[in-house]
């Protein structure tokens, strides 16, 4: 079975969501920024991933005009 992990990484933490490939959801947790807590918490799902993403975005621009 095919899993497609999603990582939403925020400043201090992360909101993690695997997907199976029918999009059914496996796993989905906050966890700390600390690589040791990531690769534990997705250590049982290793052999099956086939992709990852990460949403990383920093928008200084909140509450200013765009012109």
């Amino acid at each position: 079975m095919k899993l497609y992990i999603g990582i939403d990484l925020h400043s201090n933490n992360n909101y993690v969501a695997i997907l199976d490939e029918g999009g059914k959801k496996v796993f989905m947790k906050k966890l700390a920024n600390d690589l040791r807590v990531i690769k534990e918490a997705l250590q049982p799902y290793r052999d099956n991933v086939a992709g990852i993403a990460v949403e990383s975005t920093y928008n200084s621009m909140i509450g200013k005009p765009l012109v």
